[in-house]
């Protein structure tokens, strides 16, 4: 089967909830996403906002105080809100790569497999029916002359040496307390938490949802998106091949890839769109099939949307193809079109009372950069 980059986006714009928009609530669009990422919290609340036509902010938020959601370290090591079933696949392919047992992992931290193994014990015993702050967990940990000399990574807020044990189920965010986050063990935090699976059971179902979003893709870009490339590629082959019976090879203007074949014929029907669409600041639409994908983001304007410090820009979409970029200041909608082109006015215009509700800020008028 081969079809256009074009059919491509607009069946992605049509899976992603971008346009038409849905009315599921915030855990359909996770779940849809194959998660949504949060390490802002005000961008997750965006990226769902933007893709339900009922509702109001702060679904993300109220979901994870249900445990309908759980917020964790997931893909690439990043904060992710997803459905929990998927939550705990997600963890245990992102455990199953063991980056904490390699020499470099140990050198940077300076623990030990042996000491990761005992502080998934420790917080396991600490974390049993409490929720903490990182403080409080951090201070029962260092309690022990074993973990005092990893109290400065403990304390991290980039949460380097609690990620595996995100990793193994051993905790995940709680609500927050004012400014402070907390950390609860998933089994008392979420309902009917059934832990996390082994690996090969846990894969179908990562896979399965990540194609049904982003599709097609191959072996090597999916471990790229899930890890940055650190499973094994043998295993993550493997893990496609026992799914070949709902997998299709198809070919997209010479570069080929895997696609759900009960997603074919919906892809075969897809007509272009031209359409423009506004997302917001670590949007899945481009972090799923990732940056350097020139087809989604031509090369020479990565850099305006992956930027330092893993910044990721809002987007601005025509047709699906990553068009330009925006901002809002001093209440205005500041557009950054690629390549000197035209700015889509009426268009985006249009756009402005579902941007300024979803963002939560006014925004009044629109001019470009």
């Amino acid at each position: 089967m081969k079809v256009s980059w074009d059919q491509v986006f607009g069946w992605r714009v049509r899976r992603q909830f971008v346009d038409p928009r849905t009315r599921l609530d915030a855990v359909g669009v996770a779940e849809r996403l194959c998660g949504v990422q949060a390490q802002v919290t005000s961008a997750a609340e965006t990226a769902v906002a933007l893709r339900r036509s009922v509702g109001k902010p702060g679904a993300v938020v109220e979901a994870l105080g249900t445990g309908a959601l759980i917020k964790t370290w997931a893909m690439r090591g990043t904060l992710h809100v997803l459905p929990p079933e998927l939550g705990a696949a997600a963890l245990s392919l992102m455990g199953s790569a063991r980056t904490w047992e390699k020499p470099a992992w140990t050198k940077a931290s300076g623990a030990t497999p042996e000491d990761v193994a005992a502080l998934v014990k420790a917080v396991g015993e600490i974390l049993d029916g409490r929720v903490l702050t990182r403080d409080e967990l951090v201070g029962e940990l260092v309690a022990e002359a074993r973990f005092q000399p990893l109290e400065a990574h403990l304390r991290s807020g980039w949460g380097s040496m609690l990620k595996p044990l995100a990793w193994q189920g051993a905790l995940c965010y709680g609500e927050s307390r004012g400014t402070a986050v907390t950390f609860g063990n998933p089994a008392h935090l979420i309902p009917d938490w059934q832990g996390i699976p082994d690996p090969d059971l846990a894969a179908p179902t990562v896979i399965r949802a990540y194609l049904g979003a982003y599709g097609p893709t191959t072996p090597d870009i999916f471990n790229n998106w899930l890890t940055r490339g650190f499973l094994s590629k043998p295993t993550v082959r493997r893990w496609f091949s026992e799914l070949s019976a709902e997998l299709t090879e198809i070919e997209v203007e010479g570069r080929t890839g895997y696609f759900l074949t009960e997603h074919l014929d919906d892809l075969a029907k897809t007509k272009p769109t031209s359409r423009v669409h506004l997302l917001g600041q670590f949007d899945q639409y481009v972090l799923g099939p990732g940056t350097a994908d020139p087809i989604l983001l031509p090369a020479d304007h990565r850099t305006k949307v992956s930027r330092t410090a893993g910044w990721i820009s809002p987007l601005l979409l025509i047709g699906g193809r990553i068009a330009g970029t925006w901002d809002i200041d001093k209440g205005d909608l500041v557009v950054s079109m690629f390549d000197g082109a035209p700015a889509p006015t009426a268009e985006i215009t249009a756009e402005l009372p579902r941007l300024a509700k979803a963002t939560a800020q006014p925004i009044t008028g629109m001019r470009t950069a």
